[in-house]
């Protein structure tokens, strides 16, 4: 069982060629397939189990990645159920050179835990156990909920 700080992930995407729509900006589906990637293991993270994607909450995108920038994947764990693990996910566009990053996405997943015949199996709770992870998680709930 991981601490909402120890289930951070992140992760980088330097856009490519391959990687890009037709307005020479990261595609959607990739943005949200490493979203995916990163909410995943920030579940498994928690969970000690292999946890699959359940459910996507509302996604927009709001900026685009260009090709040759950097898309950063953010996600950690704030809330859990009998069997799910709830991750935030954040993209960001990030300048390479100077690290400059705006925000892009924002978005909430739910994965569930599954035991090796890919039954649903339980999650421990998740704690907060500093004031940074109980902002985190506080951040998420008001968030999700448009408060």
């Amino acid at each position: 069982m991981a601490s909402i700080i120890e289930t951070h992930i992140e992760n980088r995407e330097r856009i490519q060629p391959n990687d890009t729509n037709n307005y020479g900006a990261a595609h959607g589906g990739n943005i949200m397939r490493w979203m995916d990637e990163v909410g995943a293991l920030s579940a498994m993270r928690h969970a000690s189990e292999s946890c699959v994607t359940a459910h996507v909450d509302d996604i927009s995108f709001e900026r685009p990645v260009p090709q040759g920038d950097t898309c950063v994947v953010t996600g950690y764990a704030y809330e859990t159920g009998r069997t799910s693990v709830r991750v935030r996910l954040q993209a960001f566009h990030e300048e390479p050179r100077t690290g400059e990053r705006e925000q892009t996405t924002d978005s909430y997943f739910v994965f569930v835990a599954v035991d090796d015949e890919g039954d649903p199996t339980p999650v421990p709770d998740l704690t907060a156990e500093t004031e940074r992870g109980e902002r985190l998680r506080a951040d998420a709930l008001t968030d999700e909920s448009g408060e």
